[in-house]
């Protein structure tokens, strides 16, 4: 075993549950193959039924004492996190390349935002405001207060393995929640190890069962989404699945935070700057091998240009490396599975079908480690504007360029789907940007100006509208969403005057 996975802690086999400490784990086995090679990297034992018990109370009963930890020393435990993710940083993010595939610059790039998500949470510790309000009764005071929410579930996709559970639970840990965490069943080693590292901070500062894991089946996923002991449950996924998480949350009264499918489309003003368009596009519609949620799937371009956007990308497509994400020089590595390859391969037949254009890609990669993989070429499809499959989310490097005359058929032709997660216009004029982020323009959660659809920066709120979920996670005050909030009134008069000046009795 290399030394790197070691450091790490990650054996050949091990147990998919911790509270502190990883249990002797009683379900079924499961490995962990990387989608680059096909090889096994290790064994994982599925938590059983008497192990998600085990988390739940553990998570619970963490709870009641830490919610009652300062917020500034429950930063300082975030803070020690934070440390031992820069300690540990090339290692994991080698191992997020290993199990998930992306390049590993994409990988120590994901370890750098969970480094980054805890130094906001520290600061965060010390920043959990309320306000004052002014009182229609005298001698009143009137304010509100947050208070710690409760164990929450943490569900992540396989995508990002490491840094969308850090957004949910670094700012979780510093609001006073405790919490437990299911990974994907594609990536449970990165889980594993991301929780050794966060047990040895924790037990050290004697704050045991703050941070829980849970590696389990659908059926546990089901029971933990139901569970009402849990007030809050953070999904990260599919929109379908977000569909179902809503509606059994909801079900039980609960809180659901969803930050599920995106559809992001660049649109392109006959006076953009292509050289800047060129490098976004490259890196938004091909980086992570199609398989962000903010990956840009569709590009809308002004007539005039269209057929040079298109030759453009073209180019430099055809200057993509794709081969081992460990490998120096490698832009593009494999998609995750053999089915998100055939599912690529259906939308492109569905495109040709429904009038599309194949200008590049199209095709499953063959010979020496492609065979072993599950490597596609990143694909450019000419759209007719109305053609069914760009509605559709493929998590996969298909890119779909359409064409506009006016600006407002470009916005229509923009929000014409039923996600709405991330958006940008490239554009030298302040009038055009400036009605893209109107009321009138964008209808996502997130919209940008003259850069691509991927890579959102901690600091602001990430998170989008319609099927995307509503969502929010990262900055800003996402923080609220972990908390309970209190509206508190006292009375320091010796009389009880009523409120909209009742009089009683």
């Amino acid at each position: 075993m290399e030394s790197w996975l070691s450091e790490l802690g990650i054996e050949p086999s091990n147990a998919g549950a911790s509270t502190g400490r990883f249990l002797e784990t009683g379900g079924a086995w499961i490995e962990s193959r990387s989608p680059a090679t096909g090889e096994v990297i290790a064994r994982v034992r599925l938590a059983d039924e008497r192990d998600y018990e085990q988390v739940l109370e553990t998570a619970c009963e963490a709870f009641t004492r830490w919610r009652m930890v300062p917020a500034p020393q429950r930063g300082e435990a975030v803070r020690r996190m934070g440390l031992a993710l820069r300690e540990h940083k090339r290692a994991l993010g080698r191992l997020i390349t290993l199990e998930m595939g992306k390049i590993l610059a994409e990988g120590e790039g994901e370890v750098q935002e969970a480094i980054d998500i805890a130094d906001f949470a520290v600061g965060l510790s010390r920043q959990l405001y309320g306000k004052t309000m002014a009182s229609e009764r005298p001698r009143h005071r009137m304010f509100e207060q947050w208070h710690p929410l409760g164990a929450i579930g943490i569900i992540t996709a396989f995508n990002f393995p490491l840094a969308v559970w850090a957004w949910n639970a670094m700012i979780a840990a510093v609001c006073g929640d405790t919490m437990v965490w299911k990974p994907s069943l594609e990536t449970p080693l990165t889980a594993i190890a991301m929780q050794r590292i966060c047990d040895r901070v924790l037990t050290d500062m004697g704050f045991e069962g703050v941070m829980n894991l849970l590696v389990c089946d659908h059926p546990l996923a089901e029971r933990l989404v139901d569970d009402r002991r849990l007030p809050l449950i953070s999904a990260t996924g599919s929109c379908r699945m977000g569909k179902e998480v809503g509606v059994r949350v909801a079900a039980r009264l609960g809180r659901s935070l969803l930050e599920l499918g995106g559809n992001n489309a660049i649109i392109v003003a006959e006076d953009a700057d292509l050289d800047l368009l060129e490098r976004a596009v490259l890196f938004g519609a091909v980086g992570t091998a199609g398989q962000r949620c903010t990956t840009t799937r569709r590009l809308i371009v002004h007539h005039s240009i269209c057929d040079e956007v298109c030759e453009r990308l073209v180019r430099a497509y055809e200057q993509i490396r794709i081969g081992d994400p460990l490998e120096e020089g490698t832009l593009v590595g494999p998609l995750i599975n053999e089915r998100a390859v055939q599912a690529y391969l259906e939308a492109i037949e569905k495109a040709k079908q429904q009038g599309g254009e194949v200008l590049y890609g199209a095709e499953v990669l063959r010979g020496g480690i492609y065979d072993r993989g599950h490597y596609v070429r990143p694909t450019i499809i000419r759209a007719p504007r109305d053609m069914p499959i760009v509605r559709c989310e493929t998590f996969a490097p298909i890119l779909y360029v359409m064409s506009y005359e006016s600006f407002d058929e470009a916005i229509a032709m923009h929000n014409a789907v039923p996600q709405g997660l991330s958006s940008a216009i490239f554009t030298e004029r302040l009038r055009t940007a400036e009605r893209f982020l109107s009321p009138e323009g964008s209808d996502c959660g997130i919209a940008n100006v003259n850069i691509g659809t991927s890579g959102a920066e901690i600091g602001g709120a990430f998170g989008g509208e319609k099927e995307t979920g509503g969502g929010r996670e990262a900055g800003s005050d996402a923080w609220k969403a972990y908390m309970r909030r209190q509206t508190c009134t006292i009375n320091y008069s010796h009389e009880l005057p009523l409120a909209q000046g009742i009089r009683f009795g």
